[in-house]
């Protein structure tokens, strides 16, 4: 057998052994995600948390000594943006360990499967999240699978492990406690942290959705209205110096950028309490709704 010159097994292994890139996954398409989708830059929102997601969803970026911490992936065509905007801040994200999810609808998780392949990482999510993160496919309880699965489905991702309401992902020194907050899906999970600096430290809550959104001929007092109630509940008592959620339109992601001139301005010790509040605002507006659609 014919032996290959040392330069061309060289070129060989650095072929073989490059540096991995991303395989995103088709693009889904739906009346908002152009929006959603557009690029914004990214930037630390405090300490060892920055933002990396897009104008309309949110990806947060955990930093610790150990590895990064990604939370949600938005669309499948969002996972490059997301990718780049981790090189941008000069991480690797190969350096992924853990990617945690908020709830699984196509425009938060549908980019994990391609962050996923890229670095290898863990998903945790609500233990109820786990079998459609699975499958890509949202159960029949669901307030949205009326739309079908060409509306709703996303790609699915491995090595996902579900955790009950309470339980901790400790990363570097870093733990991210998962609280259930069903009712936007069932597997809905809101999560908390510590982020420091400068020996200050803050409470930061990345607060699931709760907004009352469905197909057509569902009905929200039939029992998931009872579970909003519930679950904002719970995101008003956290201890929450920093809100963060699924969409930066509920954190008023535009404003405070242009706020941060003037100290951090995503510091807010009663900015959850103010989340649950519109939320149960749009709820009471869901369901008298319902009651005008409900004959006597």
């Amino acid at each position: 057998m014919k032996k290959l010159p040392v330069i061309c097994l060289l070129l060989v292994l650095v072929t073989a052994c490059g540096p991995r890139e991303l395989e995103p996954d088709a693009a889904i398409d739906c009346s908002n995600c152009d929006t959603w989708n557009a690029p914004i830059k990214p930037f630390r929102i405090y300490g060892n948390t920055w933002y990396v997601g897009t104008d309309g969803l949110s990806s947060i970026l955990l930093e610790t000594d150990e590895g990064l911490v990604l939370i949600d992936g938005a669309l499948p065509q969002s996972a490059s943006i997301i990718d780049s905007n981790i090189r941008e801040l000069g991480f690797d994200p190969l350096n992924i360990k853990a990617i945690l999810l908020s709830h699984p609808h196509f425009d938060h998780a549908g980019g994990i499967a391609a962050l996923q392949r890229l670095s290898d990482a863990t998903v945790y999510a609500s233990d109820a999240a786990v079998p459609t993160l699975q499958t890509g496919e949202i159960p029949e309880d669901d307030p949205q699978f009326g739309f079908g699965p060409e509306s709703t489905s996303f790609p699915a991702s491995e090595n996902v492990i579900g955790l009950a309401d309470g339980d901790s992902v400790d990363i570097g020194g870093v733990k991210m406690t998962i609280v259930h907050t069903p009712g936007h899906t069932a597997g809905g999970a809101s999560w908390t942290w510590q982020s420091c600096a400068l020996n200050t430290c803050y409470n930061v809550v990345y607060a699931d959705s709760l907004t009352a959104v469905s197909a057509p001929g569902y009905f929200y007092a039939d029992g998931a209205a009872a579970e909003i109630v519930d679950s904002a509940d719970r995101i008003a008592g956290l201890d929450c110096d920093i809100l963060l959620s699924p969409h930066p339109f509920f954190f008023g992601l535009h404003d405070k950028i242009e706020k941060r001139d003037e100290g951090n301005p995503f510091i807010n010790n009663v900015a959850c309490l103010i989340y649950a509040e519109s939320m149960l605002g749009w709820l009471e507006q869901r369901l008298d709704s319902e009651r005008s659609r409900v004959p006597d």
